[in-house]
């Protein structure tokens, strides 16, 4: 049996996939994109984290750490991450629950204990499950396992990717999915690292390949202003996709700032401060560029 790291599992979720889907969130992404809601997926082994709105300040968590991680002022706690273990100690004195551990590793029968608790809304709601990240490509033999006991349980499977992995990862993760979610953050490859850390040559290459299995692809673009938004970078979106040759959605994520106050949990400052999200007319904008293609755009959030 399989096992993966994971930081969080959504039931009830209706923004992954159609209709009602338990998502499952694993840990660990190559990529740092300055726009991530999810920091906490970035780094694949758990780590602590800290919600200071929530903290009393009552100094139980630094008498319970025993490497003497933790430290407490007039801002709050503070967490030396280069010193904190993990072991947990922290959190179990912490009685406001400010403090929990943002990763754990399942078995796939510790997940599907999970997952099939909702099966009935699946089938009510043509629903089901979707892996997402964090990047799932990482911990592939996992996903595929996850995805192929859904299926014995007739429950449909959705896999979100960035799509930055191996070849083989890619394969064996389409191989168990009823539907793929793939995003494209950039088509050039120097802004694409720029913005994300890597390159995006393997990615392409995985689309590539992915639309060759005839599963049903959903390309997600985040509408970033000023980053990725030029009509250049969007037409070239819109041409890559339209040259697949295969029935290909494109869903434009407009930019938003729900996961900026996740940045402090972990000790790290939100690098795109200050941007606001992209206006009506910019989103309408992307989403004619992609159309002339003769692309199915649809906008979401």
């Amino acid at each position: 049996m399989e096992s993966g790291v994971i930081f969080n599992i959504q039931r009830y979720s209706i923004d992954d996939g159609p209709g009602i889907r338990t998502t499952v969130f694993l840990k660990g992404c190559p990529l740092t994109c300055l726009w991530c809601s999810n920091p906490e997926s970035q780094k694949l082994a758990p780590e602590v984290s800290y919600r200071f709105t929530a903290c009393r300040r009552c100094g139980k968590c630094v008498q319970n750490c025993p490497s003497g991680a933790a430290t407490l002022d007039g801002d709050g706690v503070h967490i030396d991450r280069t010193l904190c273990k993990v072991c947990g100690k922290c959190v179990e004195g912490c009685l406001p629950e400010a403090l929990s551990i943002s990763g754990k590793r399942m078995t796939t029968d510790e997940v599907m204990k999970v997952v099939i608790r909702d099966k009935d809304y699946y089938e009510s709601s043509n629903g089901g499950v979707t892996a997402s990240g964090g990047e799932i490509l990482m911990q592939p033999a996992f996903v595929a396992e996850i995805f192929e006991r859904c299926r014995t349980e007739g429950i449909h499977t959705c896999a979100d990717t960035s799509g930055y992995g191996t070849l083989d990862a890619m394969l064996q993760v389409c191989e168990h999915c009823d539907l793929l979610y793939f995003d494209l953050k950039h088509m050039d490859a120097s802004e694409h690292k720029r913005l994300t850390g890597t390159h995006n040559e393997a990615i392409i290459q995985n689309l590539t390949a992915a639309a060759k299995k005839n599963i049903p692809i959903v390309i997600r673009f985040p509408l970033i202003p000023s980053l990725n938004d030029s009509d250049q970078n969007i037409a070239a979106l819109a041409d890559t996709v339209h040259d697949l040759g295969a029935d290909i959605e494109v869903h434009i994520l407009p930019y938003h700032r729900y996961g900026a106050s996740k940045y402090r949990t972990i000790d790290r400052i939100y690098p795109l401060e200050g941007l606001e999200p992209p206006t009506p007319e910019a989103v309408q904008k992307a989403r004619e560029i992609i159309e002339s293609r003769g692309l199915r755009v649809v906008v979401s959030g």
